[in-house]
């Protein structure tokens, strides 16, 4: 399956399929696939529609120590409801340390690019590393960030993993009404200190 050599054209078939269409066909030929979560809101409706499909698949959680207690209590929840076989990462410095010396830095704050290096990004690269994903799925949409509605669908990172978004052209209603369908846990009390406002890049998806 030569996904590469003809992205634009899968693309547009992809469109007029459903989510789970897409899973099922990406699934047909991926061979080491992972799905990435932060658990944050409207996340259950990707780890459902793909742990349904593929039950083991790794669920990689890169968890910042930042997290709000709600989300905490949600992530417990959701692990439960789909018995996700989830990997967790978490940053090589401790949070109290991270906390000490550079606290949760504004965007604004010349400590912010190396916050996120050291809490997100650094744990992301190594559990890709780990995993070696020739297919990711994420949860991202079209309406998320001006960065994001550049993508697609389908997307290759720099490293030539395809990264699959299912639900890429789904509108909060849509989601949520798949999240209600199917009884899913969701919250809203998330904080994510790497991206801070909802229309920032952590820089995961800029790979």
């Amino acid at each position: 399956m030569k996904v590469a050599e003809d992205i634009l054209h899968y693309n547009e078939i992809l469109k007029r399929k459903t989510p789970n269409e897409i899973v099922e066909w990406v699934l047909s030929f991926a061979q080491r696939p992972v799905i990435t979560s932060n658990f944050g809101p409207y996340s259950s409706s990707l780890l459902h529609l793909v742990s349904d499909v593929i039950s083991n698949i790794p669920v990689i959680w890169c968890d910042t120590g930042f997290n709000t207690d709600a989300t905490y209590m949600h992530i417990e929840k959701t692990i439960k409801q789909l018995r996700l076989n989830v990997k967790k990462y978490e940053p090589a410095l401790s949070k109290s340390f991270i906390s000490y010396y550079y606290g949760v830095p504004e965007p604004e704050n010349e400590k912010h690019k190396l916050f996120t290096e050291i809490v997100k990004l650094e744990p992301f690269r190594r559990a890709m590393n780990e995993h070696k994903p020739d297919v990711w799925f994420s949860n991202i949409r079209q309406s998320q960030t001006p960065h994001r509605a550049s993508l697609d669908i389908l997307s290759f990172t720099n490293d030539g993993v395809l990264k699959v978004s299912p639900f890429f052209y789904y509108n909060n209603k849509e989601i949520y009404e798949y999240i209600q369908e199917h009884q899913l846990t969701n919250e809203f009390n998330y904080f994510d200190p790497t991206k801070v406002y909802s229309n920032r890049e952590c820089g995961i998806h800029l790979r």
